[in-house]
């Protein structure tokens, strides 16, 4: 069978960076080839080359057994080579179907657009995802996850053969996954070779034919994915054996509470919430897309007003009505969307760290001491291991997980009591991964209260001392950890019968 692309003997060079190292990569008409490494390794650098948006240094490619050099994006959809991107590419002011139709809107005379027509085939395609979208809707009101189905709904409009799919379920719930994989299947079964990257291993049983390991920016290797245990695809993409220990959860129940919430609502998307979070406890937040999760983190940090119920920090009332006043109270919030609310990705490691503490680093003269500034994101760098050339090197550059803990150092360096991490790991390998969570469990040894918001049970599962469930804008349950499972959660997650009481 000839390959629908093939790359050979890839090489890559930024400055100071040998990004790819003599790669190969090839792909087959009908298949998932899955793309593998952590953060850095050179995946999305491969791919950027395969699909026209970096020239590469030295190497060949083909498609179809044709050698190729396409120059520019537009160049390597003429080839019928289509990526979705991790980082999202939409504009925020146009509505979903201008955004999935872009360049080619439908046009009538004089040149004017014919909306009727560009909205019906917008929700054409939207069907073909089984993505329920009013194509007038403005892009910038939709969540995350609805943005990422809405970029995958504009690369599928130009019928790749190739497809290169990048993080396609980083924001997703269960069942828009299982959604998502049925529109793979039926790619594969009209013979599209779909390049996939994702951190999620089990992904990766349950749809790739094929993985190449990349580790440090060279091949590793490709093997076949129902042969090779996920242990021996981890330890090929890290160089070692990655182990996820379970630790001890201690009991908590005498702890003191650090943060209480009482009977917390705003409108139909958070509904008469009630918990509390203790000293040294990690809870965890389950739920499925649109349940209220992120929605009750942001009322509680002050991002969105709260038009009923308490808030109290350490036993004592508080009117959190900005996010300033959280962290005056002690509250720390990771965003789900860090790129956007947790970092400048445009400043430096310095800079981002003392960034929510920047009037400690200020004389009365509003002159910035540089010194004590490099001394305390030295000291974070060391303590987080962030992996990082230097303070001074831009956030842009540093991998999902380094960014992750550029964050984390901010909150630490505020001292805050309560930290909210939603979705910590999206976009983070599974070396990383390992990483974050230990640090989650160190914050909690020492005493701090941690909420943790992930869509991956397994994840929430693995950290949470106690794990609270929520379904359309109410907390269905509560759930101890052991005896917690997933089956137990998605009962909870999916509980929309409003009669009845939470479980505790």
């Amino acid at each position: 069978m000839t390959n629908l692309v093939e790359m050979r003997g890839i090489q890559k060079r930024f400055p100071g960076v040998h990004a790819l190292k003599d790669v190969q990569f090839d792909l087959r008409p009908g298949e998932v080839h899955a793309l593998m490494g952590e953060n850095g390794a050179g995946k999305s650098t491969l791919m950027k080359i395969m699909s026209g948006i970096y020239a590469r240094d030295e190497g060949e490619m083909y498609v179809d057994g044709k050698p190729i050099a396409p120059k520019g994006p537009r160049a390597a959809q003429d080839l019928g080579i289509g990526i979705i991107h991790q980082e999202l590419s939409l504009m925020n002011d146009l509505t979903a179907a201008q955004n999935v139709l872009i360049g080619r809107e439908p046009r009538l005379r004089f040149g004017r657009l014919d909306e009727a027509a560009l909205n019906a085939q917008a929700s054409e395609i939207f069907k073909s995802l089984n993505l329920s979208m009013d194509p007038r809707t403005l892009v910038g009101t939709q969540t995350v996850a609805r943005q990422q189905l809405i970029e995958i709904a504009k690369t599928l409009s130009y019928n790749p053969r190739c497809l290169i799919m990048d993080e396609p379920t980083a924001a997703l719930n269960d069942t828009e996954i299982n959604e998502l994989f049925k529109v793979i299947a039926k790619l594969k079964a009209d013979g599209v070779g779909i390049v996939y990257i994702s951190h999620r291993m089990d992904e990766i049983k349950r749809i790739a034919d094929r993985v190449t390991i990349l580790r440090d920016g060279a091949y590793i290797d490709t093997v076949q994915a129902a042969e090779t245990p996920l242990s021996k695809i981890i330890q090929l993409m890290v160089g070692r054996e990655v182990t996820h220990d379970e630790s001890n959860i201690s009991d908590l129940s005498q702890s003191p509470i650090a943060l209480e919430v009482r009977n917390l609502s705003r409108g139909s998307v958070v509904k008469d919430v009630s918990f509390d979070v203790r000293k040294g406890e990690i809870l965890g937040f389950a739920g499925l897309m649109g349940a209220g999760r992120t929605e009750v983190a942001r009322i509680i940090f002050g991002a969105d007003p709260r038009e009923a119920g308490d808030i109290l920090v350490q036993g004592q009332p508080v009117n959190i009505r900005s996010p300033n006043e959280a962290v005056q109270a002690g509250i720390g919030y990771l965003s789900e969307d860090r790129k956007h609310f947790g970092l400048a990705v445009d400043m430096t490691v310095r800079a981002n760290i003392a960034m929510a503490n920047m009037s400690w680093f200020t004389n009365s003269m509003g002159v910035l001491n540089e010194a004590a500034m490099k001394e305390t994101a030295l000291k974070y760098i060391d303590q987080l291991g962030i992996r990082t050339p230097s303070d001074m090197q831009d956030v842009r550059l540093l991998s999902g997980g380094n960014q992750q803990k550029v964050v984390i150092a901010k909150w630490l360096l505020r001292d805050c009591d309560v930290l909210i991490f939603d979705e910590p790991t999206r976009g983070i390998d599974v070396g990383a991964k390992s990483e974050i969570y230990d640090l989650l469990e160190d914050l909690a040894a020492q005493g701090r209260a941690i909420i943790v918001i992930s869509s991956e049970l397994p994840e929430v599962l693995r950290l949470s001392h106690r794990i609270a469930v929520m379904c359309e804008g109410r907390l269905t349950g509560i759930l101890p950890r052991d005896g917690a499972t997933q089956e137990n959660i998605m009962e909870l997650a999916t509980q929309t019968d409003k009669t009845k009481e939470p479980i505790q």
